[in-house]
């Protein structure tokens, strides 16, 4: 594999130069538009002219805060090939976090999708003076350090063409520096150099093989860490298409056109699809039935072919056999076409899944693998593999990727693909990366036949004021995994029992609301009783595997969701549980009162 990311695409290029590399949508002639090897090659080239005639010497930063599409890869690759050194960003981000990204890596350039989005940053500038000059895709120039696409590769066009387009190859050199999520505060830069990730796709195809013929829909934002490394670079090295989505909202739509073979998404994704899929069936007893038939038959099949990690199961007599083909070509079949009918790896990362939701897919023929990594190991660490598949884990490690565990059970990480430290903050890349090479993740786990158990951030442990400890981010998948909760958190440190922050789905609280005989717009429905006693009784049915202590008591119930502008979730929607709790401050102090 070559040495760096730039030179990467080249040897891509050389390889496949007439097979399609992407595929976006055109909204303006309404038709999905294709991309060559060879195109993306020429499209990096002008893109490369136009920004070496910036001046700007190797090591400096660009940051591109551009949504999944031709466009950013054509800047990211451009600024690999002078030596340069991206930073994305999410497009989703408000604008005081973007500010203070732009800031802290001292980007000189910013590559963003509109004028408009510009126009919300432009009013910050002093918080990142360094910035000379942004680039929008669309709208009219602007003026100032602002200038159109168009404006841009005319004036790379007429300058001086680079005198040594491939001099920076070096291993060692930065390939981004991409910012952490920032759960309890300001976001860290995490320095990635090309070695780290070549080493990533390097571990990932040799355990999980990708094919000239493979298609990868993307659709989770470049700035991932998942998505930069397993959705771009590694169909790059293989050889595989690369779709880009319109839209979250439009996903299952681009799934039945684009039909994938390899999908990578986080757990919120699937969750959303399996309540789609038990609202589909709400209401009709027969459906019911032939469902739950299905996934009990289902679950036995795949334990029998897919489940190495289990003691061996009987093989099925010929009348189950034949009910089970049956009835999959009724109910699981139909669900496999949702995700476009030839899937043959669905990846779920950056959280755990609910277990009820891997269970019910992985029964109906999808195939969910979970697995699990982290920005700072460039980022896959582990993973299920189709003929080992255990949704309990998140895996086996990678080849070359070593795990052990260390104090209070925290799994250690230790490889080529851990990360060169943060960006200016040597203190902190010393607290997480020992001298000994191991990255302390800050996760609990077990080790088990080979494979990685996770039991939750050691920060996010709760303790009650009863001693018990309790892992709040399974409980609040289980409860999501209802169709009814939109979003949860749990909450419990110190206090004598656990209680739920929860947010309705709203068109299932309006329904449920007359049942109760409640005004659903009225807010003071939410605190009434019935609506109370209601939502717990939902929360205990999902919690019902957790020890009593473990279930929450109490609930607080609301319609507003918690956005990544309100400050109350990461990028990633991770929730920021110190923010969630000081917005809520009183809110909380009522559940507790008396207590």
């Amino acid at each position: 594999m070559p040495a760096s990311l730039a030179a990467l695409l080249r040897e891509r290029v050389r390889l496949t130069p007439e097979r399609e590399a992407y595929r976006q949508y055109d909204p303006t002639a309404e038709r999905w538009v294709s991309h060559t090897w060879a195109d993306i090659g020429g499209g990096v080239t002008a893109w490369r002219r136009a920004l070496h005639a910036e001046g700007l010497a190797p090591g400096e930063r660009v940051a591109i805060l551009v949504g999944n599409s031709v466009e950013h890869v054509c800047m990211d690759q451009a600024a690999l090939a002078l030596g340069l050194v991206p930073v994305p960003m999410h497009v989703i981000d408000n604008p005081d976090s973007l500010a203070y990204v732009l800031g802290d890596s001292g980007a000189a350039l910013l590559c963003v999708d509109t004028a408009e989005r510009w126009a919300a940053l432009a009013p910050l500038q002093a918080r990142f003076p360094q910035l000379g000059r942004v680039v929008h895709l669309s709208g009219p120039s602007a003026g100032g350090i602002a200038c159109s696409l168009s404006e841009w590769l005319q004036r790379g066009a007429r300058a001086e063409a680079p005198e040594h387009a491939h001099d920076h190859d070096e291993a060692d050199g930065l390939a981004a520096i991409v910012y952490t999520s920032g759960t309890t505060g300001r976001p860290k830069g995490v320095m990635l150099s090309h070695a780290n990730v070549l080493a990533n796709v390097r571990a990932v195809l040799a355990a999980l093989p990708v094919f000239e013929h493979d298609v990868f829909l993307s659709f989770l934002p470049l700035s991932h860490t998942l998505e930069r490394t397993a959705g771009y670079y590694l169909p790059m090295a293989a050889g595989a298409s690369v779709v880009y989505a319109r839209s979250v909202s439009r996903l299952m739509e681009d799934l039945i056109a684009v039909r994938p073979t390899v999908l990578i998404s986080v757990p919120r994704i699937y969750e959303r699809a399996h309540v789609a899929l038990l609202a589909a069936i709400e209401g009709s007893a027969i459906r019911r039935r032939l469902f739950d038939w299905t996934v009990r038959l289902g679950w036995r099949h795949f334990e029998r072919t897919a489940a190495s990690w289990r003691e061996s199961v009987a093989p099925a007599a010929w009348p189950e056999r034949t009910l089970h083909r049956a009835l999959d070509a009724r109910v699981g079949a139909p669900v496999r076409a949702r995700f476009g009918g030839r899937v043959r790896a669905a990846v779920t990362g950056g959280a755990a899944i609910p277990p009820a939701v891997a269970h019910t897919f992985l029964a109906l023929g999808v195939p969910l693998l979970q697995g699990y990594g982290m920005t700072e190991s460039s980022p896959v660490v582990a993973c299920n593999l189709p003929e080992d598949n255990d949704p309990a884990s998140v895996g086996a490690p990678l080849p070359g990727v070593e795990v052990m565990l260390g104090e209070r059970e925290e799994l250690l990480v230790r490889g080529p693909n851990l990360m060169r430290g943060y960006w200016h903050r040597p203190e902190e890349t010393e607290r997480i990366l020992d001298r000994d090479g191991w990255l302390h993740t800050g996760d609990q786990a077990r080790l088990a036949h080979g494979r990685v158990y996770l039991s939750g951030r050691i920060k996010d442990i709760i303790v009650t004021s009863t001693g018990e400890k309790i892992a709040p981010v399974d409980l609040e998948s289980a409860i999501t995994a209802d169709g009814l909760f939109e979003q949860a958190m749990v909450i419990g440190e110190a206090r004598p029992y656990l209680a739920a922050l929860v947010v309705l789905e709203r068109a299932a609280w309006e329904r449920q609301a007359e049942r109760l005989g409640l005004e659903p717009r009225d807010p003071s429905s939410l605190t009434a009783e019935p609506a109370q006693s209601w939502a717990l009784e939902h929360i205990g049915a999902a919690v019902r595997a957790w020890p009593a202590y473990a279930r929450p008591r109490a609930v607080w119930l609301s319609l507003e969701p918690w956005t990544v502008s309100a400050g109350l979730l990461t990028p990633t929607l991770k929730l920021k549980r110190p923010a969630i709790e000081a917005r809520l401050a009183a809110e909380i102090a009522a559940l507790y009162r008396g207590h």
